[in-house]
């Protein structure tokens, strides 16, 4: 059974757009394997828009670029499953896909077949060019049941962008990962904005259809295709990467890792952070406070014109893992350090009931020993701490 747990993976819009190419997917198949990507849990390889012909061929069909493919995609799917790991195809709901081309409004079990005799095991599913009288639900609806009936398991990745709230549907109409958001752009107010959209949302997602709050672009630093406005530091990326992790996403990497820098792919490998992700109870996280703080005057007025709209710049979160583990989790979203008081009492321990927490950091693995009562941690500014947790009897 697959989506039992959020799907992780490469996919090639965020850097390459339409410069794609079967030699391309060939090298990061071949790195994905070589450089400890698959051993982490990175399975599916995702080929996004622009891969086809603009036009279909005299059967209907679709046509694999014959430069960019010339061997054909059931060649492509053949390397990457020779390989261990699993295909990934785009397509959209519309009558074009977002960079127009033919997509499968109307060809749904066509397409479906298609995909199937190829050996695709992954569809991405976008929303472009949708047209005004169609209905989305069912079009939805009916792709999902077209991969179903198409004689092959492929995992639908539906994403409609959160249009007619989604979120409330898409779990029963089938799919199993639906985008939930619009699309991530390479810098820190992008990212930020798309958690934040999302937080009334994280509890419509569970084994086998997971809130996809889209693709990462940690390690990008504007280079590729979705390069829009101000770099992101490596701690902004520590903070989208774990709010991947803790919101329990899909986690699908965007960044050209033939070529990431090896502070990027430490920490796309973490372990720790990954097992919260990948936790098998998929728990969503329980935001345990949020608030803002006074600005000073003079750093409101130099301050980035998007950062004064968004809201509630301290947060605290609590997840509950398996096995009786815990995250807490810190995020300061000012560009100002911080001090957040975490109050266990907040998160159903009190100090009357005699337990607190063994801590140890997230990113290091670093231990800090037994804490009761409360924690006071000292966050900078766009920046997190993250801790894996253990109850313990303080009286034992």
């Amino acid at each position: 059974m697959i989506a039992q747990l959020p799907p992780m993976g490469w996919n090639s819009w965020n850097t390459f757009g339409k410069d794609i190419s079967e030699e391309l997917l060939f090298q990061i198949t071949d790195t994905i394997i070589e450089e400890g990507y698959r051993e982490a849990g990175y399975e599916y390889v995702i080929v996004d828009d622009c891969w086809a012909l603009k036009e279909r061929d005299p059967e209907g069909n679709l046509v694999p670029d014959p430069e960019k493919f010339p061997h054909g995609m059931k060649a492509v799917a053949d390397y990457i499953h020779s390989k261990g790991l699993k295909f990934g195809i785009y397509s959209c709901a519309g009558i074009l896909t977002c960079a127009g081309y033919p997509s499968s409004y109307d060809h749904e079990y066509q397409d479906a077949r298609q995909f199937a005799r190829w050996g695709v095991d992954y569809l991405k599913y976008d929303f472009c060019n949708f047209p005004d009288n169609a209905d989305c639900k069912n079009r939805y609806l009916t792709m999902s049941m077209a991969l179903k009936a198409s004689g092959r398991e492929i995992l639908f990745a539906a994403c409609n962008w959160g249009t007619e709230d989604s979120w409330n549907w898409m779990r029963s109409i089938g799919a199993h990962t639906y985008r939930s958001t619009g699309d991530i752009f390479d810098n820190y107010q992008s990212f930020i904005r798309i958690f934040q959209s999302q937080l009334p949302h994280f509890s419509q997602s569970a084994p086998f259809c997971f809130n996809d709050i889209d693709m990462l672009t940690v390690g990008m630093y504007n280079k590729g295709n979705v390069a829009i406005g101000k770099a992101c530091t490596d701690n902004e990326y520590r903070m989208q990467f774990s709010l991947w992790c803790l919101a329990g996403s899909p986690l699908i990497i965007g960044a050209n890792i033939l070529e990431l820098n090896p502070a990027m792919k430490e920490l796309l490998l973490n372990k720790r952070l990954i097992a919260i992700d990948q936790d098998p109870e998929c728990r969503p996280p329980y935001l345990v406070s949020q608030r803002s703080v006074k600005i000073p005057e003079e750093d409101r007025e130099n301050a980035i014109e998007p950062l004064r709209c968004i809201k509630d710049q301290l947060y605290i979160f609590l997840k509950i893992l398996s096995d009786n583990t815990f995250v807490v989790a810190y995020y300061n979203l000012f560009e100002q350090e911080q001090e957040m008081l975490f109050s266990f009492a907040d998160a159903g321990i009190p100090y009357a009931s005699g337990y607190g927490f063994t801590m140890e950091d997230a990113f290091t693995g670093e231990s800090i020993g037994v804490v009761r009562d409360y924690q006071r941690v000292t966050v900078p500014g766009h920046d997190c701490k993250l801790y894996i947790c253990k109850l313990v009897d303080c009286n034992a």
